[in-house]
């Protein structure tokens, strides 16, 4: 199998790791990526090299993946004639803040009860999962990723492959390892990114989001109204209710899991529902201004 690590300038290395495995691997080739954001890797590493072959697999960073992954989903895309293989997230953490934030995402509190976030026991058709495997032709067909999404470039891609009548199957053979981000900041920004995402796929698409995939959309706005407590405790109440849910159930899994890092898990899941919230109310006002 050709292996193309696309890489859009990492500073940590990334580069001359994958120069020297290329040198030293004949299967292994690096692509700069000019652009930066995933969907141009990929969409780039298909256009250079995808005549080659059937099928893509997608493996991205901030991810540990087992031995029999690749074959794992060239089976069930034999298996069940799929035309995207997808697969669920097992998210773990490295340090303290990353453990609270794992359980967050692990959890319904931070994941709304997505398919691909939580552990399965039996493949089943989807519309969107963590995409992993594609056929190239099913791929070029759909005219690929969308360049202008930074975040959620895999979901938008999922609406056209259904929209097309193609199929996703989310295997229970496979998985994968996720490690979430490290710091605050880098969480928050992404979360933020992810709601910006959100929206531009709605707006994108006309499509009518799951009550799941919209329920943090109220809470930049319950934040806002707790600001205007002085005129009214009542003003304070959503903000209140929704703090306490994310406390006392993270306070939960701590208690659950015996393990203090993981009852910070609400504060966690705060931040990603408070930045997706930001994101989505600021994709709005963007899509406001230039309509």
């Amino acid at each position: 199998m050709r292996i193309v690590i696309t890489d859009g300038g990492s500073s940590d290395h990334t580069v001359e790791i994958a120069q020297k495995l290329a040198a030293e691997h004949p299967a292994v080739t690096y692509l700069h990526n000019p652009k930066r954001i995933q969907a141009a890797a990929i969409n780039l590493a298909v256009a250079t090299y995808g005549n080659e072959a059937e099928f893509l697999i997608r493996l991205d960073a901030h991810a540990d993946y087992p031995d029999n992954y690749c074959q794992a989903l060239l089976e069930e895309a034999k298996t069940t004639q799929a035309d995207s293989v997808a697969v669920t997230m097992d998210t773990q953490g490295k340090t303290p803040f990353q453990k609270a934030v794992a359980a967050a995402q692990n959890s319904k509190l931070g994941n709304g009860g997505s398919a691909h976030r939580s552990g399965i026991s039996e493949g089943k058709w989807v519309d969107h999962g963590h995409h992993a495997l594609m056929r190239i032709d099913v791929f070029n067909r759909v005219g690929g990723y969308d360049e202008s999404f930074s975040h959620n470039e895999d979901a938008e891609l999922d609406t056209r492959f259904i929209k097309a009548g193609y199929k996703i199957w989310l295997t229970a053979k496979t998985n994968l390892v996720y490690y979430p981000r490290s710091s605050p900041m880098a969480l928050f920004k992404q979360y933020r990114q992810y709601g910006k995402g959100r929206v531009r796929n709605i707006l994108k698409h006309h499509t009518k989001p799951k009550l799941r995939q919209m329920a943090p959309l109220a809470v930049f706005p319950a934040v806002l109204l707790a600001f205007l407590a002085p005129l009214g405790w009542f003003m304070a109440v959503p903000f209140l209710a929704w703090a306490i849910l994310c406390l006392a159930y993270g306070a939960w899994l701590g208690h659950k899991s015996q393990n203090a890092a993981i009852a910070f898990s609400g504060p966690a899941a705060m931040m990603m529902h408070f930045a997706w919230s930001l994101g989505f109310w600021c994709g709005l006002v963007d899509y406001a201004r230039d309509w």
